[in-house]
């Protein structure tokens, strides 16, 4: 069972491809190809901790809670847990977040966590289709125990090609921004704006990229898959908040792409303006992207936090944040 829409239909599908709400040159006019290039070879070794990460093993499989729960695993992959229902976002447990699998590996440390680790999952979240966040091999495994994907509008067919000659009994659920999924009485998600691109390969722009919100038991969570800085924010938070949480992109970010990732300051203004109760800081941790330390990200988050008087929660990967009841605040890199 596959819900999706017609790409050409879509507002936000213009000359050949999806566009963003505000202009998005991938980089600057001062700033090439070559220039990324050479940044990228002269990356310093602290891109990478100098040690294991510290991690927690929850059971994933026993968690029991009236209210949700989030773990999360490195990078951009979490899974939610809230009165019985299981939520799993963008997973990578393949070992690396590219198309070659020695390419972009997970820091040691980082990757404890196996499908075989996870219960049944009832809902699946794609934000796009970037290796970093839909990774074939780890799609696949979890075929088996998932009982329905949600993705934005185009991202069904790169699904579709994990699965092969089962992607017909596959349930896929494409979302164009602003449409709304109704799941059950209690459960809702929404897709909404992002500022970013998609593309596997050369073609850019060929599917959607968006964020969400999941209003699940009364509670109201922002998942914010990858997304520069742009008015969208307060919007969705004027929309749509507060938010019992945000979980926000914070790292891999570059003066050479200022548009589709936020610095880390621009993360908590953009918390702020979600209007939300509490800042989860993700896109970090487990994957070298940029230039950037590895921890630069987390420290200058939890700075300008501070600063702004934004709630935060810095779990270790895989330490549970249960809402309105524990926010893991240590700053355990510190010790890396």
């Amino acid at each position: 069972m596959n819900k999706a829409k017609n790409i050409q239909q879509s507002p936000n599908f213009r000359n050949g491809s999806f566009q963003n709400l505000s202009e998005t040159p991938m980089f600057p006019d001062d700033v090439t190809y070559y220039k990324v290039l050479r940044d990228a070879l002269k990356r310093p070794k602290e891109v990478k901790p100098p040690m294991p990460l510290p991690s927690v093993k929850t059971d994933l499989k026993n968690i029991i809670s009236e209210k949700p729960v989030i773990v999360w695993f490195g990078h951009s992959s979490y899974f939610i847990h809230v009165q019985g229902i299981n939520i799993l976002v963008d997973p990578v447990f393949s070992g690396h977040a590219s198309p070659i699998a020695g390419m972009v590996k997970a820091f040691p440390g980082a990757d404890i966590y196996t499908p075989e680790d996870f219960p049944v999952i009832d809902m699946m979240i794609i934000s796009h289709n970037h290796y970093d966040h839909l990774d074939k091999k780890t799609i696949q495994k979890f075929k088996p125990s998932t009982k329905h994907f949600y993705t934005a509008l185009g991202v069904g067919k790169d699904l579709k090609r994990c699965f092969l000659k089962d992607a017909q009994k596959v349930a896929i659920t494409e979302l164009d921004w602003w449409d709304t999924e109704k799941i059950a009485e209690d459960i809702e998600l929404t897709a909404l704006p992002a500022r970013h691109f998609s593309g596997r390969g050369l073609k850019r722009g060929g599917s959607l990229w968006a964020s969400f919100v999941l209003k699940i038991k009364g509670y109201t969570i922002y998942l914010g898959g990858d997304s520069g800085y742009d008015t969208h924010f307060k919007k969705i938070g004027d929309t749509y908040g507060p938010f019992d949480i945000a979980i926000l992109e914070c790292g891999q970010y570059n003066t050479s792409w200022p548009l589709i990732h936020m610095m880390p300051e621009q993360t908590v203004q953009a918390a702020l303006d979600l209007k939300a109760k509490m800042l989860l800081p993700v896109h970090w941790g487990k994957f070298t992207l940029a230039n950037h330390t590895w921890d630069d990200s987390i420290k200058r988050a939890t700075i300008k936090a501070k600063e702004l008087n934004q709630p935060i929660t810095t779990p270790m990967i895989g330490e549970p944040v249960i809402l309105n009841s524990s926010y893991p605040s240590k700053e355990w890199w510190e010790a890396v």
